[in-house]
């Protein structure tokens, strides 16, 4: 999922700034353009919401009681303002608005992010995710289906691998922009039954330079249970890093 924003943000270079807040993540979820003194790319990715695609992160047939509850406890929170829901759509060109695409990589996608990528509801990953921006933090609710089986009756370890991958990322991107992934260590600590929901959630330890560190956890929905544990470093993805690749490997 993060190589895709990767590749995303060579069709974004427009974007500059300093680091977003809740203001420019308020004027994204608007839809307004960001200026070049406050929001970033990064704010519109994750808020913009689209008017032609559909968004997944919101309940379905699929969805258990206890799914359903979940995302509405967080609904609730989104009221005052303190929490927002993160929109989610299968191409990542559907997360930015259609006057800020540039280039090829924005155009025609038919590929689909991973955690998107079954057609049938209930199969995979079903998922909303919660920021708070101010504590720069997330809280994701999953849902787990049949087709993520590892262990008989119990999720593969890389798909909770993907799930900690995407949320810690998430918030990394909201916190610094366009990132890549460059160390992600997981300790699993108690297998998750398939048909589970479990939260998910991240937060910014701290910043050096470029590099990001991000720590995660997955619980279970009462909190007794630990799952698994994760941190994670992200690289601040320089657009010139890109045209360099690109130029030495010709």
């Amino acid at each position: 999922m993060l190589r895709s924003f990767a590749r995303l943000a060579k069709g974004l270079a427009l974007w500059g700034g300093p680091r977003c807040g809740p203001p420019g993540a308020e004027a994204a979820s608007r839809g307004v353009l960001p200026s070049s003194q406050t929001p970033l790319w990064k704010a519109a990715a994750l808020f913009h919401e689209s008017e032609h695609a559909k968004d997944y992160a919101i309940p379905n047939a699929s969805w258990s009681p206890e799914m359903v509850h979940q995302f509405n406890r967080f609904m609730a929170m989104v009221k005052d303002g303190t929490w927002k829901k993160l929109p989610s759509y299968r191409n990542v060109a559907d997360h930015v608005p259609v006057r800020m695409r540039q280039g090829n990589e924005l155009k025609d996608r038919a590929s689909r992010l991973f955690l998107r990528n079954l057609d049938e509801e209930g199969m995979g990953f079903e998922y909303a995710m919660f920021l708070n921006p101010s504590e720069k933090r997330m809280v994701s609710m999953f849902q787990l289906g049949p087709y993520l089986e590892g262990p008989p009756g119990f999720v593969h370890g890389g798909c909770i691998a993907t799930i900690l991958d995407s949320v810690l990322g998430t918030c990394a991107i909201f916190v610094a922009g366009r990132v890549l992934t460059a160390n992600l260590t997981i300790n699993y600590k108690s297998p998750i039954p398939l048909g589970s929901v479990v939260l998910v959630e991240s937060k910014l330890d701290r910043i050096e330079g470029r590099k990001v560190f991000v720590t995660g956890h997955v619980q279970s929905v009462d909190g007794q249970t630990v799952h698994t544990e994760a941190t994670a470093l992200f690289i601040q993805f320089q657009l010139k890093d890109s045209i360099q690749q690109q130029a030495s490997s010709k």
